[in-house]
């Protein structure tokens, strides 16, 4: 089994992402891309970036949204994006002077499959 990966080359995109992690043993290269994606998440102050983005209207939120739901500087703030960006659970887009963030619907849903029981 292949590392959850989503943006291609990003730890939330693989081929095999359905098949449930109580169903096979998983691989060495499939548990380093499925820790980098849990890690990401696991921390607060991502998880609760994640919630901001999906569900800001339209599926996507600027980054002046996001930093002003925070009491943190910019730059902390832009770290987590970028963890998150890196784990491929979030996509970018800079139009003008700023970015907008939106997530990444493939890796949620790979990642729901991963932690998914098997089917009886």
């Amino acid at each position: 089994m292949l590392p959850v990966i989503a943006a291609e080359g990003s730890p939330a995109d693989t081929e095999e992402c359905s098949i449930p992690l109580v169903r096979e043993p998983v691989g060495d290269a499939a548990a380093s891309g499925l820790a980098q994606v849990f890690r990401a998440l696991g921390d607060p102050v991502r998880l609760r970036l994640v919630s901001l983005i999906g569900a800001h209207q339209g599926g996507e939120a600027c980054v002046c949204d996001l930093t002003a739901a925070f009491s943190l500087t910019q730059p902390t703030i832009s770290h987590h994006l970028k963890v998150l960006r890196e784990a491929g659970l979030i996509d970018s887009e800079r139009r003008g002077t700023w970015v907008y963030y939106r997530l990444v619907p493939t890796a949620l849903e790979r990642m729901a499959a991963m932690l998914s029981p098997p089917a009886s």
